[in-house]
């Protein structure tokens, strides 16, 4: 009943005319970010932060990046079926089917199921962030440091298991940020670390300066530097944005199977949602009566995915809300966002700051119903972004993310420190190292070190503290696991290959 109560209140927020304007506004910014290739959340969120510390009050900032964050997930569906160009990662797998599907006049069909599958996936995945937040509060309550200090070890180990590219890139992403997260004043003994005299890092990296840097600086100096270009595709005619009923019949079963795995796929830290959407469609393709068709233009090859990229998208707020531990790296900038306000993250933002994370969780029901008015009925203004020239966009990006990152302390140092980190990005990208890991060690970074300093001063240097308690000794062994049964199963693996293969013929032996 608290929920409910809670979210009652949560609308009386959000329906205010100032906060449904910063809802609209927010979706709309985030269809486009979303049908941009190349851009996304994370980069808009990040680039939009340094105004709403000076322009929107909290409530007002977190109704826009919410609206962002569910906007994004839908924008880049329009162009991955219309012209096979995601907008965003998590649409390659939608582009596999939606293309072949407008290829055969049925566009208008497949971006019905998208937009649908998301409104369906997105309402789901919020009511289920609104039941599920309060019962976490109050177990994340009883958590002391070990817990804590478990539960980020657990979220850190997630993210180099299990992403999507090499593993040992993921992890020493995870482990770069991790190291620049030390930079600075330290928390607990108050020592100056790796600061080498230089005054603007005394209090350590902004995260909002390493994110613009990451996500917006990494990305013009790659296009530019003709490293990665951009997929061209001809434009397909949507037509009539009307499903067949066996089309309808076909998409049910994805949309509810694609929004349960991609929920609890978004509450994992670091899987995120380009995941998720690969993981529904090799399940459809197993489970459907016409395998053959996926590939060449499958009602639940679009169906699936475009569910499981919401659903993941309202599951990765569920630990930023509840435990102050982001789960993506969109996630983590949002989180970033609350620190920049002075507000305190963990179990209990939802007891002091109610309105906030209420008003969050109904702007997000409305977000979605403004997405499904908006987005079929402006599907020809989408696809004009992809007009914009590079030649004009890029400089945009560039002024916009130096003007942000000046205007965080008006320090000359952070924008040099801005490009330096997308410098360093866009190396990284180019060898194709993940970057959300590097944002999410940088969060996790200090949080982690301090907690592990209070459960080892409370213990008077007890390192058995650490896995002493059982939740916290449970959380430790299951992140081992996640990290040492995939190198397990893959040596045994070779080793039975190796076992397998047929014998090597000495040297100088001819066949007879």
């Amino acid at each position: 009943m608290e929920s409910f109560t809670g979210i009652l209140n949560g609308f009386a927020v959000a329906l205010q005319p100032y906060y449904l304007l910063m809802g609209f506004v927010g979706t709309v910014l985030g269809t486009a970010i979303g049908v941009l290739p190349g851009m996304g959340a994370s980069l808009a969120i990040s680039l939009l932060l340094p105004f709403t510390f000076k322009l929107v009050d909290p409530i007002g900032a977190f109704i826009l990046f919410g609206g962002i964050f569910y906007g994004a997930q839908y924008g880049g569906s329009t162009t991955s079926i219309l012209i096979n160009t995601p907008g965003e990662s998590s649409s390659v797998v939608t582009a596999i089917d939606g293309y072949q599907m407008a290829r055969k006049g049925r566009g208008g069909a497949a971006l019905a199921c998208a937009a649908l599958g998301s409104f369906f996936a997105g309402t789901v995945a919020t009511f289920l962030l609104m039941v599920m937040a309060q019962p976490l509060v109050d177990m994340a309550l009883k958590f002391g440091p070990s817990e804590y200090f478990a539960v980020m070890v657990l979220s850190l180990c997630s993210v180099a298991a299990f992403n999507s590219g090499d593993p040992m890139k993921a992890a020493f992403c995870t482990l770069l940020g991790l190291a620049m997260s030390t930079i600075g004043m330290d928390t607990t003994s108050g020592q100056l670390r790796f600061a080498y005299g230089v005054s603007s890092l005394f209090d350590g990296i902004d995260i909002v300066i390493a994110a613009i840097g990451l996500f917006a600086i990494s990305e013009v100096i790659l296009s530019l530097g003709h490293l990665r270009k951009r997929p061209q595709g001809r434009v397909m005619q949507a037509g009539k944005l009307l499903m067949t009923a066996e089309e309808w019949r076909r998409s049910i079963g994805p949309w509810t199977r694609g929004t349960v795995i991609g929920f609890i796929i978004g509450v994992l830290p670091g899987v995120g949602s380009t995941i998720a959407s690969f993981m529904v469609y090799g399940l459809e393709k197993k489970l459907s009566r016409h395998p053959e068709e996926f590939g060449k233009g499958a009602i639940e090859g679009v169906a699936a995915p475009e569910a499981s990229n919401n659903a993941s998208a309202g599951g990765s707020l569920v630990p930023v809300l509840t435990l102050g531990i982001p789960a993506s790296a969109t996630a983590a900038i949002m989180l970033s966002a609350l620190q920049g306000y002075g507000i305190a993250t963990g179990p209990l933002l939802l007891e002091r700051h109610p309105e906030l994370v209420w008003g969050l969780i109904a702007s997000l029901y409305i977000a979605n119903v403004l997405l499904l008015v908006l987005n079929l009925p402006l599907i020809g203004l989408w696809v004009q972004l992809l007009k914009i020239r590079e030649s004009i966009l890029f400089p945009l990006i560039i002024a916009f993310s130096t003007l942000g990152a000046y205007s965080l302390s008006r320090n000359v140092f952070d924008v040099y420190l801005m490009f330096g980190i997308g410098i360093l990005g866009a190396i990284l990208r180019r060898y194709n190292f993940p970057l959300a890991p590097i944002v999410l060690g940088l969060v996790l970074g200090k949080m982690l070190e301090t907690e592990f300093r209070r459960a080892l001063i409370g213990s008077r240097g007890d390192w058995t503290v650490l896995f002493d308690r059982p939740l916290a000794a449970i959380i430790l062994i299951t992140a081992a696991a996640i990290v040492f049964i995939p190198l397990l199963t893959g040596y045994i693996g070779r080793r039975r290959r190796a076992r397998n293969a047929p014998p090597l013929k000495p040297a100088g032996v001819q066949a007879s």
